[in-house]
């Protein structure tokens, strides 16, 4: 990270919108903006925002297969396909 230009005061980003904007898709960095000398909020271009969602989806599907891997709500692949058959079978009545 370079502090100089991904760190900056919301004065800044207020009266350099376009710039920053510009930055932030041209480097794919995100900028981190301050209030009070705290950071406050992180500015990121939409294509890295899209990828961050589907990684955390994912992450959660996995933390979800945890779980219940955890609490035993598994089946064998055999049960799981037969159950798959019965509901398409099913379905087509």
């Amino acid at each position: 990270m370079n502090s100089k230009e991904d760190i900056r005061p919301i004065s800044y980003i207020k009266a350099n919108a376009a710039e920053i904007l510009a930055q932030v898709n041209e480097t794919r960095r995100p900028v981190y903006v301050t209030q009070n000398g705290e950071a406050k909020a992180v500015l990121v271009d939409t294509e890295s925002y899209e990828k961050m969602k589907k990684a955390i989806g994912l992450l959660k599907l996995l933390a979800q297969g945890e779980q219940d891997i955890t609490t035993g709500k598994v089946l064998s692949q055999e049960d799981f396909f037969a159950e798959m058959d019965n509901s398409f079978d099913h379905s087509r009545v």
